[in-house]
């Protein structure tokens, strides 16, 4: 996994996916990024471990940038850049 943004509290607005599976934490984070303003960070807290592949897929496919993704015990964080 990528190191986590230099200051990890920067972001926006962030998603609370914990106990959700796919596509739940996806269809979660892509709502709250048409909420955001271009170039705003969101951040997702997951606990399903599918996630991380599932958000690098979602910002290829999506033109937002995957700025990292850590973990935290059991829990998969990721930020993403409104396109």
């Amino acid at each position: 996994m990528n190191d986590a943004p230099p200051h990890p509290d920067l972001f926006d607005r962030e998603v609370d996916a914990r106990g959700l599976s796919c596509p739940l934490p996806i269809l979660r984070a892509k709502k709250a990024l048409a909420d955001l303003q271009s170039g705003q960070i969101l951040k997702i807290v997951a606990t399903d471990p599918g996630s991380v592949r599932d958000f690098q897929a979602f910002a290829r496919q999506t033109g937002n940038t995957l700025l990292a993704q850590d973990s935290v015990g059991k829990e998969f964080l990721h930020y993403l850049r409104r396109r």
